[in-house]
């Protein structure tokens, strides 16, 4: 099949979802580059300004270190408690500052806490610390692939998997997915993509396991407990991890990126501004919300969310929304090159 005809194929199936109302059996696929790179250039042109805004994030640090200290402080002082109330302060309250911590690393990952690159790893590593599971450095070395190879076939983890797709396919498929899936963005790259850990792994591990221990060893099972709940729950029917779905779930075929634009964008790092962020994504997030004052009309007309829940409701309601709500595109040669 041509280029054209794919193309045409492409439609066909856009309209055949769109009209019978059924669920899509496969991705939706663009032949043309992700937008974010050209669009950069024509804001850059028209707003050199914009670059002005470009570097670290100088109060990173203490705002990482207040979350990370708040949580491993609630954790001792549920030393004691049952485990009934340890889950319901997990979901209101510890799941709330993990997801932040989170999105924490996922600044870090853009190397927006420090102009020294090492410097935003160790601080990704002892952001890290709360979260119970070994994942910054891991982290990214996948986000920054799915920055420079948006929908990439075989190199973007952020899609999901053939295997997903073909079996999340209904309201309680989808619900157990949403609730699963931090599993899911875990361990998907290791089955379809597995990268050999090296130096900077092992340090991640190595700390995030000796945090995991000296909290079992002098507060107990419960207070370790607290902190793989707050991170299972926040990452899962969560309106935090409405994020997840937010971002580049396709709801509308002809848009393929999509921000958010609601309060708790100060709780995520303002990751909300999704469209901003991944056209300049050397704009720490406390600073994309100028993107979009300066350049509004690049904005304005796109498609966008104001509820993470109510993302979360849409995709598990909507019978035509599915794991292969989302845009794909195959390798090209430099792709290919570059990776």
């Amino acid at each position: 099949m041509g280029f054209e005809g794919e193309k045409k194929h492409e439609k066909m199936i856009k309209k055949e979802v769109e009209e019978e109302g059924v669920m899509a059996t496969d991705f939706f696929w663009s032949y043309t580059d992700e937008p974010h790179a050209s669009r950069r250039k024509q804001i850059l042109s028209q707003y050199p300004q914009i670059k002005q805004l470009f570097g670290p994030d100088p109060w990173a640090f203490f705002k990482v270190s207040l979350v990370v200290f708040l949580q491993l402080w609630t954790a001792t002082l549920l030393c004691n408690a049952d485990y009934l109330k340890i889950l319901a302060i997990a979901y209101f309250f510890g799941s709330f500052l993990n997801h932040n911590l989170f999105l924490a690393i996922h600044e870090l990952s853009h190397n927006l806490a420090f102009s020294t690159p090492v410097y935003n790893r160790w601080l990704g590593i002892f952001a890290n610390l709360p979260i119970g599971v070994p994942m910054s450095v891991t982290f990214q070395k996948y986000h920054l692939e799915h920055h420079r190879f948006q929908g990439v076939d075989g190199i973007d983890m952020d899609v999901p998997s053939q295997t997903e797709a073909r079996l999340v396919t209904n309201v309680i498929s989808k619900s157990i997915w949403v609730i699963l899936q931090l599993f899911f963005y875990a361990l998907r790259p290791l089955f379809l993509k597995p990268k050999p850990p090296g130096y900077w792994e092992f340090i991640n591990f190595s700390v995030q396991i000796a945090l995991d221990v000296a909290m079992v060893y002098f507060w107990g099972w419960r207070s370790f407990a607290y902190l793989i709940l707050s991170t299972f729950v926040g990452g899962g029917m969560h309106p935090m991890a409405g994020h997840f779905i937010s971002e580049h779930y396709v709801f509308n075929p002809e848009q393929e990126t999509y921000s958010y634009y609601g309060p708790l964008n100060y709780l995520t790092w303002h990751v909300g501004y999704h469209n901003e962020h991944h056209d300049f994504p050397r704009i720490p997030g406390s600073k994309l919300h100028l993107v979009k004052n300066i350049a509004p009309e690049y904005y304005e007309g796109l498609d966008s969310y104001k509820s993470w829940s109510q993302v979360i409701y849409m995709y598990i309601m909507d019978h035509t929304v599915g794991p292969y709500s989302r845009m794909k595109r195959k390798v090209s040669n430099s792709a290919k090159k570059s990776e």
